[in-house]
């Protein structure tokens, strides 16, 4: 088979993904059975891998659910912990504090919150945290997905205490030979790889200034009662504040501090001033935009986690600081168990391993119970057993309803996770082929030539739309792109760049990162209606990449040491 006829095969198993979910709007759990065999049967039959691999690959893929499903898990149950207790009551009470207008509510909770959550934690929590957290307040589940999927985007390439960057790009990357070119022109890794961390924080700090402007739009157009994009403009003023103050400090801190936390300081920071500036009224619209009455909202909307007022009335008060306190300790504790060594050391030390999978070398899996945000949340949640002095039977029940909620989520991902990783792993094989995801890489950069830098984003986010992380597309791609930029004989740092920031714009399309933020709302089976409105900020994200891309290679002519 010819190239292009192996890159039409290695793309197949997202196209069926797009048209079975968007298309045709088949639930995941149909359609992602039927994703997963195509891809299987591909990589036997057109790549030739063997069947152990495959298998190999498809048992990673379930160690790598179960670590998800743990995540979801954690989520759910932290939610349910503080309906039971009293503390949604108070934190819904202390919005209202804020601003009743349900635009500002998601601009400080989604985004900034979300934000935060990213940079501790990163690997789809800020979703799985802020998304629930929304239904608790009144939003409706549907938006509350869409919105949380939004989150995915500007903070994510430093998500994880910078793990895409330092993880996915620093080990894509060939370091040793990259290192021994730049020794040869006088350089060293370290500048290079700060360069690189550099131009990710200004691209995405360009971007993601309207970010919570069009995460707005995108809500008040979608999911308000006249259903019109003009009722999100009187926010415009308050919607750019809001990304200013947050990508300010985020590219300060990429440019001079490096990669581990430009989302976590950049959403405190913003925090820090957008909240006490809604409090005073600051920018803020002279109307305000709520959801209509949840009487008449369309079944599409409504996931089986609905947190009503009733169900939380009759407790104790309780302040709208004890009520935030277990997601204060969620971050606090997310972040010393990122960048505390000895505590990273011994949650790290706990690890469910099995090498070399079925004799494949290279296939491994592994998980962290403790370490993953999933243990990081179960503490929080007996914390906050204690704290809000709750009885054994409220903590029961929400173990309970928690527990039916993540057995939906888990057949999906069963299929989803696997397949990803079935496509990752068919670099190894009899026809000699790279893997399929590089396959269709080549295919692209092949037809596009010199305008190719424009699309470099756009691979990035494909690799992302794949494996459901920044990381792993970097991982993947890094390699590649920066190939690329040599032959086009462009600055090789700033198009490794362009492929992060496409593989966290990615995110927001990413199907299991869909279904892992639906399952925490009870959402299941409606991946297709959320991914048809995210692509929308996904679009946007992408086109300016590219432009970007385009001005700084032949406009700027931006440059490395490698050039």
């Amino acid at each position: 088979m010819n190239e292009t006829t192996l890159a039409l095969l290695a793309f197949l198993p997202l196209l069926l993904a797009g048209i079975l979910l968007v298309g045709f709007k088949i639930p995941a759990k149909i359609a992602m059975p039927i994703v997963f065999l195509t891809a299987a049967t591909i990589g036997l039959t057109a790549w030739d891998m063997s069947f152990s691999r495959v298998a190999a690959s498809t048992i990673q893929g379930l160690i790598q659910t179960a670590g998800l499903l743990w995540i979801i898990f954690g989520a759910i149950l932290l939610l349910n912990t503080l309906k039971h207790s009293g503390g949604i009551t108070a934190i819904r009470n202390g919005f209202s504090g804020i601003s009743p207008d349900r635009r500002v509510q998601a601009l400080i909770v989604a985004w900034l919150f979300g934000c935060f959550i990213e940079g501790a934690s990163g690997f789809g929590t800020p979703a799985a945290v802020a998304a629930p957290l929304m239904v608790a307040l009144g939003f409706p589940a549907l938006a509350a997905v869409v919105v949380g999927m939004m989150i995915q985007s500007t903070p994510v390439s430093f998500g994880a205490v910078g793990t895409p960057i330092i993880v996915g790009v620093g080990s894509g990357l060939d370091r040793a030979g990259i290192t021994a070119q730049l020794e040869a022109d006088g350089s060293t890794w370290g500048t290079f790889f700060q360069l690189i961390t550099s131009e990710v924080a200004i691209t995405h700090g360009i971007i993601g200034i309207c970010m919570p402007l069009i995460l707005v739009l995108v809500m008040v157009r979608f999911f308000g009662a006249n259903r019109s994009w003009k009722e999100g403009l009187s926010i415009v003023p308050f919607a750019l504040f809001t990304g200013i103050s947050f990508v300010i400090p985020y590219m300060l801190v990429g440019v001079f501090l490096g990669p581990e936390f430009p989302s976590m300081i950049g959403a405190m920071v913003g925090l820090a001033i957008v909240v006490p500036a809604a409090r005073k009224g600051f920018l803020l619209p002279k109307d305000t935009w709520d959801f209509p009455e949840s009487t008449s909202w369309p079944d599409e909307w409504i996931g089986n986690l609905q947190i009503k007022l009733e169900d939380v009335a009759g407790k104790a008060p309780m302040s709208t600081f004890m009520g935030w306190v277990p997601y204060v300790l969620l971050a606090l504790f997310l972040v010393a168990s990122r960048t505390i060594e000895p505590l990273r050391v011994a949650l790290t030390s706990i690890s469910l391993d099995w090498n070399n999978i079925l004799g494949e070398t290279g296939v491994s899996g592994g998980v962290q119970p403790l370490y993953l945000p999933g243990g990081i949340i179960m503490a929080v949640v007996i914390v906050t057993y204690f704290l809000h002095r709750m009885n054994p039977s409220k903590i029961s029940a929400a173990v309970s309803e928690s527990t039916k909620t993540i057995l939906g989520a888990g057949f999906v991902l069963i299929f989803t996770v696997p397949m990803v990783r079935i496509l990752i792993n068919s670099g190894v094989n009899g026809a000699d082929l790279v893997s399929m995801p590089v396959m269709m890489a080549q295919a692209v950069a092949h037809g596009m030539g010199n305008i190719y830098p424009f699309f470099a984003p756009t691979v990035g986010a494909m690799g992302a739309f794949i494996a459901g992380s920044n990381t792993v597309s970097n991982l993947m791609l890094a390699e590649f792109q920066f190939n690329v930029a040599q032959t086009l004989g462009v600055s090789t740092a700033m198009m490794v760049a362009l492929q992060a920031v496409g593989a966290a714009a990615g995110n927001m399309i990413a199907i299991h990162n869909v279904v892992a933020a639906s399952a925490t709302v009870g959402l299941l089976g409606r991946e297709g209606t959320t991914i048809r409105k995210t692509i929308i900020p996904t679009i946007y994200y992408l086109v300016f990449a590219g432009i970007i891309a385009m001005v700084a290679f032949y406009v700027l002519g931006v440059t490395d040491p490698l050039m």
